[in-house]
């Protein structure tokens, strides 16, 4: 069960912020906030079936069936949360609900479909309540940004699996096996091992292939002298971690092994750098400074780190385009790459805590290159 101390912190800051923009009342559906709001682990799926209707005093879920009882387990019965289960439509629900609080301005989360929406506000005019719909999303995603300690402790916990993995996938690792079998060996791994989920589909790219920075495994059969990228992590109680290692099969030749070692300079460069009110478009520079004054400036292309947390990405970024400060509290990825079409690619990621020092990796295997024995 979530730490109820800490869910009553997320909806204390979200009230605070309500205030501050003068609202009434909120409205959510989207998973991952309702997630983070309610403490409710393990519950959520792809389905759009929950939503959230939050004021200052009271703060109510509606769901269905197939979800009540599990809200029931995992809340808890002195939850502040009044769970719903009826079959009244979500969005005459959340109308019932502000005419009942006399909710005038509603903020109702943008990620929601338009149908929910457009039947919120019939809902509203047929009841003769008049409310004012703001858009919600991005603020959300501020606060989300900042972690609290149940967060970092699941996010440390999901990194020791992922660490792990690596340790025995380097052992498992040989010519003639595929990327398949590979993805399938690190992934039950995982599972064996106290992950309840992995954070997205595993990448596992060989030789030609680790230079397509999200090619998917397929049926290439590792050879003698290949470079491999693996970008993976391990799901713990709705939290992710994130982590890219490239190791090679056998030793490197110099052209390998040097374009590893500017990869790990300019992780290394960033991770140094980052500190708290960092601007996200400064780091990126940094990498792209270092593997641009090695000749491989065409080669590095995608963004440099981004948040995790619910989500495998979140705010706060490391790119091209995020010119705000990077808060203290937030927990972010570095991970620049280099990509030779037709030959190899390198990756190296680490994740972990902008704490008051600067960037705290959760991640604990080498940046050392690993050379795997044929």
């Amino acid at each position: 069960m979530a730490d109820a101390a800490a869910c009553a912190g997320r909806v204390a800051r979200l009230r605070e912020l309500m205030a501050d923009r003068g609202y009434d009342a909120v409205i959510l559906r989207n998973n991952p906030d309702l997630r983070w709001l309610t403490g409710a682990e393990r519950t959520f799926d792809d389905e759009v079936a929950h939503t959230a209707f939050i004021t200052a005093e009271g703060q109510w879920l509606h769901t269905d069936s197939r979800y009540f009882n599990t809200f029931r387990e995992r809340l808890g019965a002195d939850t502040p949360w009044q769970i719903d289960e009826d079959m009244t439509r979500p969005a005459a629900w959340a109308a019932a609900r502000a005419a009942q609080t006399k909710s005038r301005v509603v903020a109702v989360e943008d990620t929601c479909d338009l149908a929910f929406f457009d039947v919120f506000l019939h809902e509203c005019n047929a009841a003769s309540v008049a409310c004012l719909t703001p858009r919600l999303h991005d603020d959300i995603c501020d606060l989300r940004m900042i972690k609290d300690a149940e967060e970092v402790e699941l996010m440390r916990h999901a990194q020791t699996i992922t660490d792990a993995a690596f340790d025995h996938i380097c052992g498992f690792i040989k010519p003639g096996l595929t990327e398949q079998q590979i993805r399938v060996e690190l992934e039950n791994f995982m599972f064996n091992n106290g992950a309840d989920a992995l954070s997205f589909g595993s990448i596992i790219a060989a030789g030609p292939n680790g230079a397509n920075p999200h090619a998917q495994p397929g049926q290439y059969v590792v050879r003698k002298g290949d470079m491999i990228v693996m970008d993976y992590g391990a799901g713990y109680h709705d939290y992710h971690s994130d982590m890219t290692r490239t190791v090679c099969v056998g030793e490197p030749t110099d052209e390998q092994r040097h374009v590893y070692d500017v990869v790990r300079e300019a992780h290394e460069a960033c991770a140094a750098a980052a500190k708290p009110g960092c601007i996200g478009t400064d780091i990126m520079a940094i990498a792209e400074k270092v593997i641009g004054d090695a000749g491989y400036g065409d080669y590095f292309k995608h963004g440099l780190g981004h948040g995790v947390g619910i989500q495998i990405h979140e705010n706060p970024n490391f790119n091209r385009r995020w010119n705000r400060p990077v808060p203290e509290g937030s927990v972010i990825t570095i991970e620049p790459g280099i990509y030779l079409p037709g030959n190899f690619g390198v990756r190296l990621e680490d994740f972990g805590l902008m704490t008051a020092d600067g960037f705290e990796p959760f991640t604990a295997s080498t940046h050392e290159l690993v050379c795997v024995p044929c």
